[in-house]
């Protein structure tokens, strides 16, 4: 492929990208997009050494950290089907809503946002600024990355929560909730300016990494050659399909023409109620469907899965191997991305893609 970086040691990467290319057209090469990754069982690469921080901040931000890290990730994985090797730059979900000049705070393994808009006397004080601490480290960690994944690893992109999620961030959910009743019209402008912010936060990551020659990746684990995005408003579970058609879909349109190919990330039972107005996005391509714990599993929501392919949306799964016939009975093969869990071995690893592969 033109400008992309190869992988050391997968002989195939071209062929991976292309399947999940092909994805995002609601196609399939030669069988559906399948990711499966697991330890290796002689890990040779070390961990890089613990280095005492002075706060969790400190080392959630270390540039050197998180690029040694994953190169010992890459190093010490197996991958087979379509996946490859992949690094992103992570300060946590509210880190787009921090470039505005919100506050994080970091425990161990997650991070959270302080509410920064108290009054909507100061919402002209939520400003976006290229000397913000946060976007600054952001991109001191895609340039770590992108230096020693050279080969290694391609370096994506970071989870951005722009739209109402964003919002959220700014008010506290709870506050945002009432204003949706009482300053409806300050959400809907506020939610314009976050969305001239995403453009240009967005066009910025996309130039540098393929700039780099890196394959557009981000959290989700899909690995191409296109621009894409990944949309989402997991605010939306709190409040009515009239409200969320009128406030907040405008913006997520926007989100999926500014991309070449997009992916909803649908969060939760609740935002299933807004399911139908994001298959009517013509220039969505996919559904991410997060059913959440407790939920039970890929293969007891058939009926939605079933309703993205009938609206010509591709589909991402996450499903464990005993599950796997189902899928394959009653979903079509054509624009599904798999990621199959619980699997330790090449060998186990191979059954799975020549089943897949037979799946009509």
């Amino acid at each position: 492929m033109n400008g992309i970086m190869p992988i050391e040691n997968i002989s195939d990467w071209e062929m991976r990208i292309k399947r999940q290319d092909a994805f995002w057209a609601g196609e399939i090469i030669d069988r559906p997009v399948v990711n499966i990754s697991f330890p290796k069982k002689n890990a040779k690469v070390k961990s890089p050494t613990q280095k005492p921080y002075s706060s969790e901040r400190e080392r959630w931000t270390d540039p050197e950290r998180i690029a040694d890290t994953a190169v010992c990730n890459a190093g010490n994985t197996v991958y087979c089907g379509d996946a490859l090797p992949v690094a992103w730059p992570n300060l946590g979900p509210e880190v787009f809503s921090a470039f505005f000049g919100m506050e994080m705070e970091y425990s161990e393994t997650t991070s959270w946002g302080i509410p920064n808009l108290h009054d909507w006397g100061d919402v002209s004080k939520i400003r976006f600024s290229k000397d913000n601490f946060y976007w600054k480290k952001i991109i001191e960690i895609t340039d770590a990355l992108l230096e020693k994944g050279r080969g290694i690893f391609y370096t994506g992109y970071t989870d951005i929560h722009s739209g109402g999620d964003a919002i959220a961030a700014f008010r506290d959910p709870l506050n945002l909730n009432m204003d949706m009743i009482d300053n409806p019209e300050g959400v809907r402008k506020l939610r314009g300016y976050v969305d001239d912010v995403f453009e240009e936060v967005f066009n910025f990551h996309m130039d540098k990494l393929q700039g780099a020659g890196q394959a557009i990746c981000s959290w989700p684990g899909i690995v191409s050659s296109k621009r894409w995005h990944v949309p989402s408003n997991d605010f939306s579970c709190m409040i009515s399909k009239q409200m969320f058609d009128d406030i907040f879909l405008p913006g997520i349109v926007r989100e999926c023409r500014m991309a070449e190919a997009s992916i909803y990330h649908l969060d939760g039972v609740q935002a299933l109620t807004h399911l139908d107005s994001l298959l009517q996005i013509k220039e969505l391509n996919a559904i991410q469907w997060v059913y959440g714990a407790g939920r039970g599993r890929a293969s007891d929501w058939l009926d939605v899965y079933r309703k993205c392919q009938a609206a010509g949306k591709g589909i991402q799964l996450g499903v464990f191997p005993d599950e796997l016939d189902t899928i394959m009975e009653n979903l079509k093969p054509e624009g599904v991305w798999l990621r199959i869990s619980e699997i330790e071995d090449e060998e186990s690893a191979s059954s799975l893609i020549r089943k897949v592969s037979k799946w009509k």
